[in-house]
């Protein structure tokens, strides 16, 4: 099925917005505006790469933060004969079919997760995609018998069985089975029924764990990613009788703070924690009759955000150095000369421009940047927010120092969620701090997917 274009978000052609807004300092662009930071993109992309390399485990990059084909090159590298994604809107996947069709091209095997237990409506869209990309190019997330039941209209439609993931709650209650009742209401049974018919080959067991934003050490995360792992091992060991025996099953697991931590395993000391996991990933399939091996799934790894930055997954802290993600915009007011009880701010950014996201760590809605401005005793936070402006002030509520800003001045705000604040923008502006050090002058422009 052709996607009508009434089902996406028009935009302007890439050659416009290049001739706009290439070469121009972000300071004088229309604001607000989205900026990436590549040079920072490229090196978290490319240390979770080393990262799955060095451990032996499988790695599936998932797209929803930045729903561009761009940032999928980096997260996926250019080495691996695998390319494994996750997508959460269908849209996504359609966007990236001529990234994939080049990838296939060079010899590479796509794997497509559409990343939500299979509803109808989506069947016949990820059925094209089926059909564009060839066979067990699209996966599904299963973990109810009725939704089954739709795979039979995928291979009717696309002519080809899809690839099936069963999900497992692994105490994050969002979606999925517990261990013990991975077989609801007959569930294994029916997905190997599907099998007989073509209509279904199954991957393994999946999992989602976001508990680990709550962490703030590695060794928690680690701990996290551990009990996710050991979850979706007991679902395979109390089932085994039930699951095929003539192919090695994935257990894939992730969010990004755990999956970040396990970039701590290629350390030299570990803490027994540490090493408990590192056996884990090493020999999964210890004592189960099924020969497994591990996928670790992750998508805001390669932005990051005030969120991520609060589980200390990153020794530095920097959301300088670590955060590639910001939004640019503009003073609108001060308020300096005692009208309020402390110093503040107005700035043209609001909940539309932000997300209104909170963050455990800090009590802001986004971080100032030191991006062109003095420095204070305290940070500057978004302190209060509202639909089109939001009020900065300092981190220490009792600090009387005036705001050193000025109406009209650009300021960078490092978001507490790139995944939200990314979805508010139809296009990302792109710096490379690697060239022009204080990463301020647009390189290149990323249109993005919007919608469904």
């Amino acid at each position: 099925m052709d996607v009508p274009s009434f089902l996406t978000r028009p935009s302007p052609s890439i050659t416009e917005l290049k001739q706009f807004y290439v070469g121009k300092d972000i300071n004088d662009v229309p604001k607000p505006a989205v900026v990436l930071d590549v040079a920072i993109i490229k090196r978290h992309c490319q240390a979770m790469l080393d990262a799955a390399s060095a451990l032996n485990v499988g790695f599936r990059a998932h797209v929803k933060t930045h729903k561009t084909p761009q940032a999928t090159r980096l997260q996926v590298g250019e080495s691996s004969p695998e390319v494994n994604l996750v997508i959460s809107t269908v849209l996504e996947g359609e966007m990236l079919v001529p990234l994939l069709q080049e990838f296939q091209a060079a010899g590479r095997s796509v794997n497509v997760l559409y990343g939500i237990p299979l509803v109808p409506s989506q069947v016949p869209r990820l059925a094209a995609l089926a059909r564009q990309l060839g066979e067990k190019s699209i996966a599904v997330i299963i973990d109810h018998p009725d939704q089954v039941d739709l795979l039979a209209t995928f291979h009717k439609l696309s002519g080809f069985a899809a690839c099936v993931f069963l999900k497992v709650d692994s105490g994050y209650h969002r979606a999925g089975l517990p261990p013990a009742k991975l077989n609801k209401n007959g569930l294994l049974e029916k997905v190997a029924a599907a099998e007989k018919q073509g209509h279904a080959f199954l991957l393994g067991v999946y999992s989602h764990n976001s508990l680990s934003y709550s962490g703030t050490t590695p060794d928690e995360l680690m701990a996290y990613l551990n009990e996710e792992i050991s979850s979706c091992r007991d679902a395979l060991k109390q089932n085994s009788q039930l699951l095929p025996t003539d192919r090695e099953l994935v257990i894939s697991v992730g969010a990004t703070p755990q999956v970040v931590s396990s970039q701590h395993l290629l350390h030299q000391s570990l803490s027994s924690g540490a090493k408990a996991l590192k056996n884990l990933l090493h020999d999964p399939d210890h004592d189960i009759n099924t020969k497994v091996k591990v996928e670790l799934h992750a998508g805001v790894y390669p932005f990051l955000d005030m969120q991520q930055l609060g589980t200390n997954v990153h020794k530095t802290r920097d959301a300088e150095s670590e955060i590639g993600i910001a939004v640019v915009a503009e003073v609108c007011s001060v308020y300096n000369n005692g009208e309020r009880s402390q110093p503040e701010a107005l700035v043209a950014a609001g909940s539309l421009a932000l997300g209104r996201e909170p963050a455990a760590s800090y009590p802001g809605w986004g971080l100032i940047s030191a991006w062109r401005r003095q420095p204070g005793a305290s940070r500057l936070l978004v302190q209060r927010i509202s639909q089109e402006h939001a009020i900065i002030s300092w981190e220490d509520t009792s600090d009387q120092s005036k705001i050193p800003l000025q109406i009209g001045q650009s300021v960078k705000i490092f978001p507490n969620h790139a995944c939200i604040t990314g979805a508010l923008y139809g296009w990302y502006l792109i710096v490379d701090s690697s060239e022009d050090g204080d990463g301020s002058r647009v390189v290149d422009v990323w249109p993005r997917s919007t919608g469904w």
